[in-house]
C-alpha cells in the first residue's frame, strides 16, 4: 500500500530542530531532490529539545486534519545513531515515519478510563514500553539503504534516512520495499483517567504556549458528569465547565480544541499561576 499514484503528495514535518539552524532546510532539500512535486507542511519545529512526549502530543493533535494519503514525518530523536528502529507505519489512510521511541503514541489507540485498583500506582507515567502493533496498522522498519542517502551520518537520521525514505514513499515506493515488517513498537505509557466512584483522576498532559493546562481526560471520560463539576489542580479548585477561554474571570475549565479537559486563566497563564507542569495530578468530581 502506497500513496495514490498521480496524486500530489502532502508531507508534514514535526521536529525539535527549531528555526536557528539549517537542519529542517537540509531535510526539505533531500525530499525535494527526490520528489520536487511534494507539498511540504510544517506542523512545528519548536518541540522542546528531546521532549518525545510533547512531540507525540502535538503530532496527535494535528494529523487527522490532513487528507488521507498524507505522509507525516516526525523527528524528535534523542537515540539517533543507536539501535532504535526507524519506523514507518500506515493506519487510517495515513503514513507516519518516526524513530521508535514513543513519538507515535498519540497516533495509536488510547486506553479508556480504568477503575481504581491497588496496582495503578505501579505504572510509571510517560515511560516507554514495547507493545504489539495494534490491529489495523501495518508497521515496518526502514532497513533498505537503497532509499537512504548514500552516506548516513550517525547523528542526523532525520536527513539521511527518514527524509529520503519519506520522499521515495511519496513517489509510490511500496512500504515493504522500504524495509522489513515489525510486530511490536515503542509507545509511551499515557496514564488513562482513573475512575473511583464519582471522582475522576488524571494528570497534566501538555502545557501550550499560552499556559493552558491540557489534562489527560478526554471529553468522553467526563460524559455523564455534566457541567457542574469541580476541577482540582495545583491546590486550587475550578468550579463548573465553561465554553470559551474568555468566559468568566480567573481560572476556568473547559473542553479544549484537542478534545481534552483544560484549565486556563482568562488573560493569563494558568500553568504559571498554579505552578504545575506535565504529570501534575488533576481531579474532577461533581458538586
Amino acid at each position: 500500500m502506497t500513496p495514490a499514484a498521480g496524486r500530489p503528495a502532502i508531507l508534514t514535518l514535526l521536529t525539535d530542530f527549531g528555526a536557528s539552524d539549517a537542519y529542517v532546510g537540509a531535510m526539505k532539500g533531500v525530499m525535494l531532490g527526490v520528489n520536487p512535486a511534494l507539498t511540504l507542511v510544517d506542523l512545528t519545529h519548536q518541540v522542546a529539545p528531546q521532549n518525545v512526549l510533547e512531540g507525540a502530543f502535538l503530532l496527535g493533535a494535528a494529523w487527522r486534519f490532513f487528507p488521507q494519503g498524507a505522509i507525516h514525518l516526525a523527528v524528535v530523536d534523542p537515540g539517533v545513531g543507536t539501535q532504535r528502529v526507524a519506523l514507518l507505519i500506515h493506519g487510517e489512510g495515513h503514513y507516519f515515519l518516526a524513530p521508535d521511541n514513543g513519538l507515535l503514541s498519540f497516533v495509536l489507540p488510547q486506553s479508556a478510563p480504568r477503575r481504581s485498583t491497588s496496582s495503578a500506582g505501579k505504572v510509571a507515567p510517560f515511560q516507554p514500553y514495547q507493545s504489539p502493533v495494534p490491529p489495523g496498522l501495518r508497521a515496518y522498519a526502514l532497513t533498505n539503504p537503497r532509499y537512504w542517502l548514500p552516506q548516513v551520518s550517525s547523528t542526523f537520521h532525520g536527513r539521511d534516512i527518514f527524509a529520503a525514505a519519506a520522499a521515495h514513499l511519496s513517489l509510490g515506493v511500496p512500504m515493504e520495499e522500504l524495509g522489513a515488517p515489525v510486530q511490536s513498537l515503542t509507545r509511551l505509557r499515557i496514564p488513562a483517567p482513573l475512575r473511583d466512584g464519582a471522582r475522576l483522576t488524571g494528570c497534566v498532559l501538555h502545557v501550550d504556549r499560552f499556559g493552558n493546562i491540557v489534562t489527560s481526560m478526554p471529553a468522553e471520560a467526563l460524559a455523564g458528569m455534566g457541567r457542574d463539576v469541580m476541577v482540582e489542580v495545583g491546590g486550587r479548585q475550578v468550579r463548573g465547565l465553561v465554553e470559551t477561554y474568555g468566559e468568566g474571570k480567573g481560572l476556568v475549565a473547559l473542553i479544549g480544541s484537542h478534545g481534552y479537559l483544560e484549565v486556563a486563566l482568562a488573560g493569563g497563564n494558568a500553568a504559571r499561576e498554579l505552578g504545575v507542569g506535565v504529570g501534575a495530578e488533576v481531579r474532577v468530581r461533581r458538586f
